[in-house]
């Protein structure tokens, strides 16, 4: 009975973009981990990209005032720290999202999103969000922010 409403949720909760990189939803980041129905109540546990991060708060109101936005009253965003989220969480369309977008995506290897030169350089180790480091390309001088690995 509410596995249908579970999946119902997934799909709301996959319409909520992160707060900071709008091309992406809060599930396609992988903070989303589980949606359960116990005691009356479905129950969403969410991991922060890190501990403290600005944008929790954001996207807690997001995602209450999508599904509230749809009808569903019955929920209680639960906050799990452990495991500690991952990049490794990241579909790889996920990261073909954020190149798309301009921000290089988690890997070993730094690739320019605008022209795929691997020839880059750090210009700082914090972007416009501690979750991404500042690069530039040394074949097109373009800058980029590249979403560190964590």
């Amino acid at each position: 009975m509410h596995s249908g409403k579970i999946n119902k949720i997934w799909e709301l909760l996959n319409t909520v973009p992160d707060p900071e990189i709008p091309v992406i939803s809060v599930v396609e980041l992988g903070v989303i981990r589980d949606v359960i129905f116990a005691a009356n109540s479905y129950i969403i546990s969410i991991t922060p990209t890190y501990s403290g991060c600005p944008a929790v708060k954001a996207f807690q109101d997001d995602i209450t005032i999508c599904l509230k936005e749809n009808d569903i009253e019955a929920f209680e965003l639960k906050m799990v720290y452990s495991p500690a989220w991952t990049t490794d969480w990241m579909t790889e369309a996920t990261k073909e999202k954020l190149k798309k977008y301009g921000i290089a995506p988690p890997s070993d290897i730094i690739i320019c999103p605008q022209c795929n030169s691997e020839k880059t350089e750090l210009i700082s180790e914090f972007g416009a969000t501690a979750c991404k480091a500042l690069y530039k390309c040394s074949d097109c001088l373009e800058p980029f922010e590249f979403f560190k690995c964590i």
